[in-house]
């Protein structure tokens, strides 16, 4: 029960719900019941395929944006584009940001990112802060 917890804050977490899956992972660290090594990957691979889920959001979101009910303004939508061109994928290695690690993954897909190349570099991020959580809470860092 605790990996799917886990699982679902992460997955929730990467998308744009205001939900915190380090407190999650911090939580069960703490207990020490569960194996750190499959915290780790339950957490990664939540937050990773929440990423996923945001960036298809993104590829599939032009569609909508003359809708009235489109929350982002024509001129909001063209700047992230532009600031995405500038910086191109490796924004990406800042997907794990609050706040503005979510739009960034969203807008990958708008911008029609590669799907594999924004798995990997998602990948990278998100396992990354994770492992960095992981030796934060055990005192290595």
């Amino acid at each position: 029960m605790a990996y799917l917890l886990l699982f679902l804050s992460a997955f929730g977490a990467a998308t744009l719900l205001p939900l915190q899956s380090e407190a999650v992972l911090a939580g069960l660290l703490m207990e020490g019941k569960s194996s750190v090594l499959l915290l780790l990957l339950t957490a990664s691979l939540g937050n990773i395929m929440g990423s996923c889920v945001n960036w298809w959001l993104g590829y599939k979101i032009e569609h909508y944006k003359n809708k009235k009910w489109f929350p982002v303004s024509e001129n909001q939508l063209q700047r992230a584009q532009l600031t995405y061109a500038k910086y191109g994928y490796w924004s990406l290695l800042l997907s794990w940001l609050p706040v503005i690690g979510d739009p960034i993954t969203l807008i990958a897909g708008l911008m029609r990112e590669n799907f594999l190349r924004f798995l990997f570099m998602v990948s990278v991020a998100k396992t990354g802060r994770y492992l960095v959580i992981y030796l934060i809470f055990t005192g290595l860092v």
